[in-house]
């Protein structure tokens, strides 16, 4: 049984042979011409999304866009050790970020809508979920490469890492010179890049694909994998961070509204308003009526009973406070 279930799922069952694969990752790699003006045209797009706030046209600007095919010829390249391919998807990888920043920091420079809506805010604060997603992507990615039956995996993909919103962001940042949307979709961008090339080198190993550099010494191998590991590291590590920050706000965020609902009607006194700020831990809350200081000292002790000890809890009983 157990046999069988491994060859149901064996990746190998249905794998391309090795050099059109190969020619495959090498076609993607290419940026010049009419790529070149597609992935403007998606750039234009994304930017158009992002600046109306319409997830439609931003998923449709991904679906065009050909920004994939230099960062799987990275991972593969860095996997078989062929530096002449990882060099050119290097090359044309930077040439294809360069034209996308020019094209969507000019747009936002002439657009007459300004405001950092949410589909813009939303790629500027990365976390360990964000890596999940571009990994697991690229795995996808290069899986549905090495396939016999690739159908419309590279599209969705390129719609679940979102490599386009975040690198319009950082136009969006350069163009309006706020630092910190350009840091954070620049950081974002940065953590599928490397995240989905992981994902290409790893699968291409796991299916041991054929090594280009045949006379490379097993100490340059070594050196290149540390490199790599390292680069890796240094990418997911304030992610990681991140995340926690993220997990910890969302669950102050939940035991507050627990804790607000519970002190609603205190002794025939209604809570008229509330307002919960998470990056400074603090709850206000605003009574309709006179509280004595042993009635306010209760309220707050409430907070005990939702995981809320370090919460400030600020109580106001004037209706025009806030």
């Amino acid at each position: 049984m157990l046999k069988r279930f491994l060859r149901y799922i064996d990746l190998r069952g249905q794998e391309e042979k090795f050099d059109e694969i190969d020619e495959y990752i090498r076609q993607g790699v290419s940026f010049r011409g009419t790529n070149i003006w597609i992935l403007a045209c998606a750039i234009v797009i994304a930017s158009i999304g992002l600046n109306t706030n319409s997830t439609a046209v931003i998923i449709g600007a991904m679906l065009i866009s050909p920004l994939m095919g230099p960062i799987i010829g990275m991972g593969y390249g860095v996997a078989t050790y062929d530096f002449k391919l990882l060099k050119s998807s290097v090359a044309n990888f930077t040439l294809a970020v360069a034209a996308s920043l020019v094209v969507s920091t000019a747009y936002f420079l002439i657009s007459p809508v300004n405001a950092a809506n949410s589909e813009l805010l939303a790629r500027t604060s990365p976390t360990i979920f964000d890596v999940l997603i571009a990994l697991f992507g690229g795995f996808a990615g290069i899986i549905a490469v090495s396939s016999t039956q690739k159908g419309n995996v590279i599209p969705g993909v390129a719609i679940a890492t979102a490599l386009m919103p975040p690198l319009c962001t950082v136009g969006y940042g350069l163009a309006t010179w706020q630092s910190a949307l350009f840091g954070g979709a620049l950081y974002l961008f940065t953590i599928n890049t490397v995240c989905i090339g992981f994902a290409a080198a790893a699968v291409s190993r796991f299916l041991k694909f054929p090594i280009r550099r045949k006379d490379l010494c097993e100490e340059r191998k070594v050196k290149i994998n540390r490199i790599t590991s390292i680069v890796i590291i240094v990418t997911i590590l304030p992610s990681i961070y991140l995340g926690y920050l993220l997990v910890r706000e969302e669950r102050f965020r939940s035991n507050a509204k627990a804790y607000i609902e519970d002190v609603g009607l205190f002794r025939e006194r209604h809570l008229l308003k509330s307002n919960v700020n998470v990056q400074r831990r603090e709850i206000l809350l605003i009574y309709g009526g006179s509280l004595t200081e042993v009635e306010e000292a209760e309220i707050r002790g409430h907070a005990k009973n939702h995981r809320l000890d370090e919460a400030i809890i600020r109580i106001d009983q004037t209706s025009d406070a806030m």
